[in-house]
């Protein structure tokens, strides 16, 4: 639902059936999934509670909801088949927030939520809960014959979490504001108890970014403490190049138990990864850069720019191949800038536009070497392509970074003193 598009009331959404692209129905809503927050934030929704043909219910993160209109739901395609399991920070929307006994913060009268609205962010697919609706009155006839209002989230109490409550709710609430290297810095620090708690407690897509930031150990760690089908959804979250060099740290029986589990394209990406040196463009590239055929505009090109889970590195340009348009792909084109897709109208082919000077990066380059040629171009992100002249992936300037900076260096405290300082 686009910015600034009509709310959604939950109580329209229980039932409706839930469609991949293709227009085949993948089950119906049974529920929403929503995580509280300390203070005046209004819950965020995380995702769906779908229940598939085989009665299964299952998670959909609303990142793969492209769509909530006309009585559906339509989503990315990608759906994970496993068991919805609701966690300590979870809240069922249908199931825990209706008829609930709240207060109204002006008046400090009770009311009962009689349904609750949802809407998404701006420029963002993060969801939050909007508004509720509620009936004044106690019960029996005054419940039914009392007035009833939509009041906006923050003139309710009772939905968010205590400021001075215990476990890992509060403190998962607290770094939701942080960035991944900020959580990750402050998980590092955390006993291993504690660590292994907090990890638990965020999401896949969270636990994802900030195991990236983590030293090694860390990341073992804490993978190893998760349920086996959880680390597995943890590790499809992730770029599929950190969760080779991730899976790569484990026993060889553990690490083929995780593979097996995973999605096969993504565990096909990760294996890839892995049939590679680890200091060469291949070890260090992504599988994921943005891809685009021939026939492809600006405006499709910058659409793709826009996507809010991509880095600013894998953002700054586009790769123009022949069909497939997935890594490995046909054959490699060359590459648009993304200033360049700033300068020319949004009609215009990306074809037409390429930047094919450049020799791209065969993936046994040294990691020496792509360092230089990052340095020499100017570049935040290089092609990757194979023999046949196939793009493979992109190497990006964070991931030389890792593997050039000293191996500890996650470990150091860069807000302490001769890191970096932030001025008011």
């Amino acid at each position: 639902m686009a910015a600034g598009a009509p709310r959604v009331f939950v109580s329209h959404l229980s039932g409706v059936p839930v469609f991949d692209p293709n227009g085949d129905q993948v089950g119906r809503v049974r529920d929403l999934v929503a995580m509280l927050r300390v203070g005046a934030r209004p819950p965020r929704i995380l995702g769906l509670v779908v229940e598939v043909i085989s009665r299964r219910r299952i998670f959909l993160p609303m990142t793969r909801v492209t769509g909530v209109e006309s009585g559906q739901v339509i989503t990315t395609g990608v759906v994970n088949m496993r068991r919805f399991e609701q966690r300590p920070t979870e809240r069922l929307v249908l199931g825990e927030f209706l008829d609930r006994r709240v207060r109204l913060v002006e008046s400090d009268e009770e009311v009962t939520v009689l349904d609750v609205a949802i809407q998404q962010l701006p420029a963002r697919r993060d969801w939050e809960i909007d508004k509720y609706f509620v009936r004044k009155g106690r019960g029996g006839a005054l419940r039914r014959k009392g007035e009833t209002l939509t009041v906006e989230w923050s003139a309710v109490s009772g939905f968010s979490l205590e400021e001075h409550g215990q476990g890992a709710e509060n403190l998962v609430a607290t770094f939701e504001r942080l960035r991944p290297a900020d959580v990750a810095n402050a998980l590092h620090h955390l006993s291993p108890k504690r660590r292994v708690e907090v990890a638990a407690a965020l999401d896949d897509d969270r636990l994802a970014d900030v195991l990236e930031e983590l030293p090694e150990d860390d990341q073992v760690e804490i993978l190893g403490k998760l349920k086996e089908e959880r680390a597995a959804d943890v590790l499809e979250a992730m770029d599929p190049d950190d969760a080779a060099d991730l899976l790569s740290e484990l026993p060889e029986e553990d690490k083929e138990r995780l593979l097996t589990l995973m999605r096969p394209d993504d565990a096909a990406d990760v294996r890839r990864l892995m049939s590679y040196e680890e200091r060469t463009a291949g070890g260090l590239m992504t599988t994921e850069p943005i891809v685009l055929r021939p026939d492809a505009t600006v405006a499709d090109a910058l659409a793709r720019v826009r996507q809010s889970d991509l880095s600013p590195a894998l953002a700054a340009q586009v790769y123009v191949c022949r069909s497939p348009d997935e890594t490995p792909t046909g054959k490699y084109l060359g590459t648009v800038h993304f200033q360049r897709l700033l300068r020319d109208p949004p009609f215009t082919l990306v074809s037409s536009i390429v930047d094919s000077d450049l020799v791209p990066l065969p993936p046994d380059t040294p990691l020496p070497t792509v360092t230089s040629y990052l340095a020499a171009y100017n570049l935040v992100s290089a092609p990757v392509v194979d023999e046949s002249g196939s793009l493979l992936g992109a190497v990006t300037v964070d991931d030389v970074l890792d593997h050039l900076l000293p191996e500890d260096w996650r470990e150091t405290d860069f807000h302490g003193e001769g890191g970096i300082h932030h001025g008011r």
